[in-house]
């Protein structure tokens, strides 16, 4: 009996000890993956979205790059004037739509000693204009609209107030002395009511721009611009807050390299239309068929 609970506790100290350094063994693994875990972590990059499908496809585009290469995204809902005080104030990191020379001349003209606005841009293909259904046979002009005002009621159907292209309809408006109001309200709301118009073979008036969607949906024509007060060819950059280039410097080298062409831009577009409940998975599809592409951003 004495031999066996010698046994025993010889059996049990032993025990003790390989448990005991099975732990240890653990809490060491524990920590080397807490650690892992840490370096894939790159940091933060918060990316201003705006509720446009070019802004809304780019963005998720992004947050879809970036995660994949261990940092986190952040992509909060905000207004241009907003973005752009935020970039001022280093509360944003990236506003990715910026379009010159014209539409958002006054926030390039105000902030770009307090933000980095690049010189590349990374869609050289812009328009923007007051559009029609095409048709509308007698309205060929912005010039013609007056003429019409009782049948667009006096109101041009706009989106967000701040936005670039609706602080230059305001313009237009002077310029061209029409007897219009700009009516404010959101891009989604804009585009139901310019497409249920169409759709019912309404006049309908409103300031759209290209890339859209909407003119897949609708057959819609641009109003000629004799002023020229809305531009000719409009090109979209990214801004970023100051020392964003220091802090996340390979990010900053890759969105500096960053360039869609009008295919490119379709298909992404199209691709997070068709998943617009979840844009994400249309922005991972697009990744996952263009790798070349990207690879080519990010060397």
């Amino acid at each position: 009996m004495h031999f066996r609970r010698i046994s025993q506790l010889i059996l049990f100290t032993i025990l003790f000890f390989v448990l005991g350094a099975c732990g240890s063994n653990s809490e060491s693994n524990g920590s080397a993956n807490t650690a892992e875990e840490a370096d894939e972590n790159q940091g933060t990059i918060t990316i201003g979205q705006i509720n446009w499908p070019e802004n809304i496809a780019v963005t998720n585009l992004w947050k879809v790059i970036l995660e994949n290469e261990g940092y986190e995204v952040e992509l909060p809902l905000i207004e241009m004037g907003t973005q752009m005080a935020a970039l001022a104030e280093g509360d944003l990191d990236i506003a990715p739509e910026v379009w010159l020379p014209v539409q958002d001349k006054n926030y390039y003209e105000n902030y770009k000693d307090k933000a980095n606005f690049f010189e590349e841009p990374w869609y050289d293909n812009g328009k923007v204009g007051l559009v029609v259904p095409e048709y509308m046979d007698d309205i060929h002009s912005i010039e013609d609209l007056n003429e019409h005002k009782e049948e667009f009621n006096s109101e041009i159907t706009g989106f967000e107030p701040g936005a670039g292209t609706m602080l230059i309809t305001d313009e237009v408006i002077d310029e061209y002395n029409l007897d219009f109001n700009l009516v404010e309200s959101s891009e989604a709301a804009m585009i139901i009511t310019v497409t249920d118009a169409f759709n019912n073979n309404e006049p309908v008036v409103a300031p759209l721009w290209q890339p859209h969607f909407v003119f897949s949906d609708a057959d819609l024509k641009f109003l000629e611009d004799p002023k020229n007060t809305y531009g000719e060819i409009e090109e979209i950059y990214m801004a970023t807050r100051e020392e964003f280039d220091t802090d996340f410097e390979e990010v900053n080298a890759w969105i500096r390299n960053f360039q869609l062409n009008d295919d490119q831009l379709g298909e992404l577009m199209s691709d997070v239309k068709d998943n617009e409940d979840n844009p994400i998975v249309g922005a991972e599809k697009w990744v996952e068929e263009n790798q070349e592409v990207i690879e080519e951003w990010m060397n």
